[in-house]
């Protein structure tokens, strides 16, 4: 019997600074069976950075050939691709001839990603950031997070608040670009 993915709904009060976003995000989100737990919080979180009109969770973990998150135009057009995790340079590549922007959010190691990706031919690929997230905080905010959650996610100067009812972490991030 195949696995089924297990729905979180999520009630996400957002206050982007940082963007000048301001929402109130009501998400249901599945997770596949094997993704980790810190995978989808990275999953959320980015959504909620790159949060404007026309964005969208895609069947990206099992389709294997979209990204995780995508956003289109009013005529359906991909205008920003957001991968997810460790995408090879292909991926990149690839993404990066499809959109006119791509960014990569990731909770794993940065040095290692960016390892594999260096010296790679990426299209565009010194104008693609990859935000990572502190593992630690990833791993806490993964633990408070029930299968129906209700938090605040504030972001200021590239540093996220995240604050359920009674505790709240900090979350560094971090920006790089992929060397040449």
């Amino acid at each position: 019997m195949a696995l089924t993915a297990t729905v979180y709904t999520l009630h996400i009060d957002l206050a982007d600074m940082d963007r000048g976003v301001y929402e109130t995000l009501d998400l249901r989100v599945a997770r596949h069976p094997s993704e980790s737990a810190e995978f989808m919080v990275t999953r959320v979180f980015a959504y909620c950075l790159e949060y404007t009109a026309g964005i969208g969770f895609t069947d990206g973990l099992s389709s294997g050939v979209e990204p995780a998150i995508v956003v289109r135009d009013l005529t359906g057009t991909v205008t920003a691709w957001i991968e997810v995790g460790m995408p090879d340079a292909s991926r990149l590549h690839r993404a990066s001839k499809a959109a006119p922007r791509v960014a990569v959010y990731t909770h794993r190691d940065v040095r290692q990603l960016l390892g594999q990706l260096s010296g790679e031919s990426i299209h565009r690929g010194g104008a693609i950031p990859i935000r990572a997230f502190d593992r630690t905080a990833i791993e806490e905010v993964a633990a408070l997070l029930g299968r129906r959650s209700s938090f605040a996610l504030s972001v200021s100067d590239g540093e996220l608040q995240v604050a359920f009812d009674e505790s709240s972490v900090t979350v560094p991030m971090h920006e790089h670009r992929i060397e040449g």
